[in-house]
Parts: structure tokens; sequence; C-alpha cells
């Protein structure tokens, strides 16, 4: 007869008293566990009050939710179906079982607090020598808001609606003066039903005149902060995530923002890499989409050693072979740039950015949930950019040289 190991699902004794016994000690929940205990929690504890129900601890949630963006879990109700479910999440939540309305509302409550998190991590990562700031490359992605695109309003639209409103509204009136024997509860529902009509009318102006201080043709009534960005398949209803990436692939600084041009990012993400880390790049690499000549003149006077291609540039650069036919540069900074860009040590280092930075968005979007936001409104999608990249950062330290795992 064929022998197989003793299998009894039903038996008293089926796990170890302690998840060490079965998770690995370089397991990253425990890293987690460790790195958290590090940091400063002041600011989570902050926001609450000594009176009333006793919540969960911000250090529980905290660790729960990093543990879940560097798996890629970003929706609250798996998550709390994984705390109840995964031996790992539950030694996290210290065998608590907080509930899905609990942990979205620490994500949405302490927005502050868990960018101070990011902030820390950094500053962790960096005292255990990783974060090098010799090159560091900057780059974006659209990440779709959690808003249908065909639901958006436009002036045109708004004016139709007000006006269907408007022929419903005289229609009902004209059949209130007809003489009708049937009059009773008819007549009362459709007297709500003409002043929730009258409620929906007396709304437009104000959606009409939203529309317009925003500046922007379209505008998503579920999400408003989100706007059209244009991408490579089109345009997506969503965010612009920029992230600045140090040589060694940590995230430095980020930000979510509404900005359709990237060349408005490149000064403010130098700045948030000096704020983050104490000091500024070495190096700074960004794609065409970057450029700009105040951009070129602004890190020169920084004294900041950019490799920022415009667009004819860029085309050399990633074709190999010279283009035929753009314009020439005009401005002492643009064609000092071209120089650079041209030179054989030029292109090797411009060539780093595809190494830096495009695998940790890859990541992020492909294996960490970031391609839709899961909340809505740009404060709290930015609270999630930061969950997820302060959560690549961890994982990034608890894969690093075995000296890194000493925290653990």
């Amino acid at each position: 007869m064929p022998t197989f190991y003793e299998y009894n699902p039903e038996q008293a004794y089926l796990l170890p008293p302690s998840v060490r016994d079965l998770l690995s000690e370089n397991h990253l929940c425990f890293f987690i566990h460790q790195a958290v205990e590090r940091l400063d929690l002041k600011p989570f504890e902050q926001g609450y009050r000594e009176e009333g129900h006793p919540g969960y601890h911000p250090a529980l949630q905290l660790k729960v939710w990093l543990y879940a963006y560097a798996l890629g879990v970003t929706s609250s109700r798996r998550l709390e179906q994984r705390i109840r479910e995964d031996m790992a999440f539950r030694y996290l939540a210290g065998g608590a079982q907080p509930d899905y309305w609990a942990l979205n509302e620490f994500r949405k409550r302490h927005g502050r607090a868990i960018n101070d998190v990011f902030t820390q991590v950094v500053e962790l990562a960096r005292s255990l020598g990783m974060g090098k700031l010799g090159q560091v490359a900057i780059d974006s992605t659209r990440i779709a808001a959690n808003a249908a695109a065909d639901s958006a309003e436009t002036i045109e639209k708004l004016r139709a609606e007000r006006a269907k409103i408007r022929q419903r509204i005289r229609r009902w009136q004209r059949q209130c003066e007809r003489p009708d024997p049937n009059e009773g509860a008819g007549m009362e529902v459709a007297r709500e039903a003409l002043e929730r009509l009258g409620e929906r009318l007396a709304e437009i102006p104000g959606r009409i005149e939203r529309l317009k201080k925003t500046g922007v043709k379209k505008l998503s009534r579920t999400d408003e902060d989100s706007r059209f960005l244009r991408e490579r398949k089109g345009f997506v209803l969503g965010y612009t995530a920029t992230v600045a990436v140090s040589e060694d692939h940590l995230i430095v600084a980020q930000q979510v923002s509404q900005a359709s041009n990237d060349n408005e990012l490149l000064v403010p993400m130098v700045e948030a890499v000096k704020r983050e880390c104490g000091e500024g790049p070495g190096q700074a690499l960004a794609d065409s989409g970057f450029f700009s000549q105040e951009n070129l003149e602004e890190l020169e006077r920084r004294k900041i050693d950019a490799y920022v291609p415009d667009s004819h540039v860029g085309r050399e650069l990633n074709r190999g072979v010279r283009v035929r036919g753009h314009a020439a540069a005009r401005d002492p900074a643009q064609q000092r740039m071209r120089r650079k860009l041209r030179s054989a040590v030029g292109r090797a280092v411009y060539q780093r950015r595809k190494e830096i930075v495009e695998p940790v968005l890859g990541v992020l979007k492909e294996q960490r949930g970031m391609r839709r936001f899961r909340l809505r409104g740009l404060a709290k999608v930015a609270v999630e950019f930061t969950l997820a990249a302060t959560a690549l950062n961890l994982t990034r330290l608890w894969r690093g040289r075995p000296q890194l795992r000493a925290i653990a």
C-alpha cells in the first residue's frame, strides 16, 4: 500500500504555540514589526482623546497596513479578512481583529502622521547605509482614480441636464392644471418627485461654477479632485504620482498631484529630496517630460548636476542615433545640456535613469496595486501612495545586505 504523512486537520494541536516556530526568523512581518517599533508614533497618538471607547493601537494598524501594501493588499475589507486568516497578519495585529471601518478610518484620518512615517523610514534607511544620493532619478506615472471616466461633467452636459429638468417640471405643472378625478396619493408622490427635481435644479449653478473655477473642461462628480491626464494609451481619469529614487532603488521623495505636465514637478521634487534627506542630489536624472528652460536655469543656480534632455535630444538618446531637422537650441542652458548629454559620459549617466526609477514604478503598479486608488480626493490618495512607497522602502531594507537586517 502507498505510504503518506499523517493527515488530521481536526487534531487539537494544529499550530505551534509561537508564530516564530511557523514562520522563518527572516520573515518580512517580523522586520516590519521591529522597524515600526523604532519609529516615533506620537503624531498618531495626538489624534486620539482620553475619553470614549478604547481604540486599536496606532502601531497595530500601521504595521498591518504597511505589510498589506507590501503584499499588494489595498482594500480595507480584504485586509480585515487577511487579519483573520493569515498568520503573519494575526501576529502584527497581536491577535486583535479590527474591522474594515476602523482600518479604513485610520488610513483616512492620519495623513500627516503617515507622511512623517515615510520620512522616518528614509532616515532609518540612510542611517543603515542606503539612500545614496549620488544619482537620483525622478519620474512620474498616472494612477487611475476611483471614479468612472464616463460620469464626468462638462458645462454642456450640465446645461442639457438643467434644460431637461425644467422641461419635466413644466410638463408636471401642465398636468396639474388639467381636471383629473384621480387625484390623491398619486399627486403626493408626484409632488415629492417635483421637490427632488427642484433640488437637482438648484444644485446645477453651483456645479457649473465649480467646473469653471477648476479651469478644466471635464470634472468627475465622483472624485472632483481627479483630472483627465494624458498617458501613452490616451487619457486616464486620475492623478500624477511622482517619485525620486536613489541609485540603490530607495524612494527618497514622493508626491501625488493633479499636474498634467511633468515639467512643473522637477524643481519641487529636488526640493523634496533635500527636505527628506537633509541634502540635495548629486546628479538629478529625468526624462524629456520634465524639461523646460526655467528648470535648467534653476538647477544650475542650485549647482545640481542635472541630466534632463529636451524632446529632440531625448529622441536621440532613445534611438541611439542623431535626429536630423530638429530646432537649434538658442538658450545657453539648453545648449550646455545638449553638449553634456551627447558626450559619452553624459549618455552613460542618463541611461542610468531607466535602471534606477522605472523598476520601482513597475513594482508599485504591477505588484503593489498602484494602478488604481481606493480612496477619493487628493489628500486621501496621497496617503495611499505614501503607504505604498513606505512599504516598498521597508521591503528594500529587508532585502538589503545582511547587516541591514540587524534591526530585526
